[in-house]
C-alpha cells in the first residue's frame, strides 16, 4: 500500500484565518519585543558601542513594532510610517553604516517571528506558514522606507557639508584676506595640516572639463581636492605631500599633462589666494596649439608682458618702431639671431644653431643693439626682450 504524498502548504492566508491571526497579534507584547530587539541589536557591527543612546534605540524600536503589528493587522504596510523616517534620519546623522542599519532592521523579523511562534499553538502551524510572506513583506517595506529616508538625509548632509566647505574656501579668497587666526581655523575645518604646501591648478574654457575629471580621480583615490571659481577659471588645490609611488602621487604627476595653470602655495592657505590668481593667469596664457601645464618657469614672461600691456606700457613698443625701418629680410635675420641668443645664452651655441659664423652672429647682435638701443647681451635689456617676445 503506497503512502499518500505530503500535502504542500499554502503561503496565502485564507478568509478563515483572520480572527485567529488577529488573536495572535493581540498576544504580542511591545515591551517584550523591544527588549528582545535591544538585546539582539548589540550583536550588529556598527552598533557596539551604540551609535545613539540606548533609550533612543528602545524608543524607536517600540514605535517600529507598533507600526509593524498594525501593518500585519491590515495585511501589510501601505502608508508611510513616521518612525521609518525618524530612524533613517537619526542613524544617518549618527553615521551608522547603511549595511549595519539594514541588518538591525531585519532583526525585527527575527524578533517578530520568534514571538509569533511562542504565542501560537501547534494547531496554528499552517496559519503561521500562510502568513510568513506578509511578515516578510511588512518588514521589508519598513526597511525600504527607512533606507530611503537614510539615503535622502545622507545626500542632504553631503550638500550641507559641501556648502559649508565652499563658504570656508570662499573666505580665503576674500579681499582683504582673513586674519592669520581665521586662516588657522579654516585650515582646521578643512582638515588641512597647518602650513602644508598646496598644489594649485586652474583651467579656463574647454580645459575646465579635463580638470574636473582629474579632481574626481583624486577623490576616488581617497585624495583631498578643493575647488573654487575665480572669475572665468576653475581653481583646484590639493595637499602636495603624498606617499611617493602611490596612486595619489601618480595623479599629481598627471596634472602636469593637462592644459592648466599650475603653481604651488608653499605656505598653504596664507599663499593660496595669490597662487590661485597666478595659476589662473598662467592658464589664460596657454596658446591653442600648446599642451601640458603652464608653470611659472614656463609662463612668467607671458604674464609679465600681459600685465605691462594692460598698464598701457607695452614692453617693446620702441623696439618694434626702430625695427620697422629695416628691410623685411634684415629684420627677420636680426630677430632670429637675438631670439636664439636669448634662448641659449651662448654665442657659440646660437651660431651653430643658425649655421653661421660666430662673428656673423656677434655682428647681428651689435646691429640690433645699434638700431633699437636694446642690447641683448646686457641682462637688463635682455629681460625686456624675453618679456616682450613671450
Amino acid at each position: 500500500m503506497s503512502e499518500n504524498p505530503p500535502r504542500s502548504l499554502s503561503d496565502t492566508p485564507t478568509a478563515g484565518d483572520r480572527a485567529r491571526w488577529l488573536e495572535l497579534l493581540d498576544r504580542l507584547d511591545i515591551d517584550e519585543l523591544t527588549t528582545s530587539f535591544v538585546e539582539l541589536i548589540h550583536t550588529v557591527p556598527g552598533y557596539d558601542p551604540p551609535p545613539v543612546p540606548r533609550s533612543e534605540i528602545r524608543r524607536t524600536g517600540a514605535l517600529s513594532f507598533i507600526a509593524l503589528i498594525d501593518g500585519l493587522r491590515s495585511g501589510g504596510l501601505t502608508d508611510t510610517i513616521p518612525v521609518a523616517s525618524d530612524v533613517g534620519v537619526s542613524r544617518a546623522r549618527a553615521r551608522v553604516p547603511i549595511t549595519s542599519l539594514m541588518t538591525a532592521i531585519r532583526n525585527d523579523f527575527t524578533v517578530l517571528w520568534e514571538a509569533l511562534t511562542r504565542v501560537a499553538s501547534p494547531d496554528d502551524a499552517e496559519l503561521i506558514v500562510r502568513h510568513t510572506g506578509i511578515v516578510l513583506r511588512t518588514v521589508d517595506e519598513y526597511a525600504g522606507q527607512t533606507q530611503r529616508a537614510y539615503v535622502a538625509e545622507t545626500q542632504r548632509m553631503r550638500e550641507e557639508a559641501a556648502s559649508v566647505r565652499q563658504g570656508l574656501i570662499a573666505a580665503v579668497f576674500q579681499d582683504p584676506q582673513p586674519t592669520p587666526e581665521r586662516l588657522t581655523a579654516i585650515a582646521a575645518e578643512l582638515q588641512l595640516p597647518q602650513d602644508t604646501a598646496l598644489i594649485v591648478a586652474a583651467a579656463v574654457g574647454d580645459d575646465v572639463a579635463p580638470l574636473r575629471v582629474a579632481v574626481a580621480e583624486l577623490e576616488r583615490a581617497s585624495g583631498t581636492a578643493f575647488t573654487h571659481h575665480l572669475g572665468d577659471a576653475l581653481v583646484v588645490f590639493t595637499p602636495q605631500h603624498v606617499l611617493p609611488g602611490s596612486r595619489l602621487a601618480e595623479l599629481h604627476t598627471h596634472l602636469a599633462s593637462l592644459r592648466i595653470g599650475l603653481t604651488l602655495a608653499r605656505q598653504g592657505l596664507p599663499e593660496l589666494r595669490q597662487a590661485a590668481i597666478t595659476a589662473r593667469d598662467l592658464a589664460r596664457a596657454i596658446q591653442s596649439t600648446e599642451h601640458g601645464a603652464m608653470t611659472w618657469t614656463r609662463g612668467w614672461a607671458r604674464i609679465a608682458a600681459q600685465r605691462l600691456s594692460d598698464s598701457g606700457t607695452p614692453a617693446l613698443a620702441d623696439v618694434h618702431s626702430a625695427l620697422a625701418d629695416c628691410g623685411t629680410a634684415e629684420r627677420a635675420r636680426l630677430e632670429e639671431a637675438v631670439r636664439s641668443y636669448l634662448r641659449t645664452g651662448s654665442i657659440g651655441e646660437s651660431a651653430a644653431e643658425l649655421f653661421c659664423h660666430r662673428n656673423t652672429l656677434t655682428n647681428r647682435l651689435h646691429r640690433f643693439a645699434t638700431l633699437t638701443g636694446v642690447d641683448p647681451t646686457i641682462p637688463q635689456d635682455a629681460a625686456r626682450l624675453v618679456v616682450g617676445w613671450a
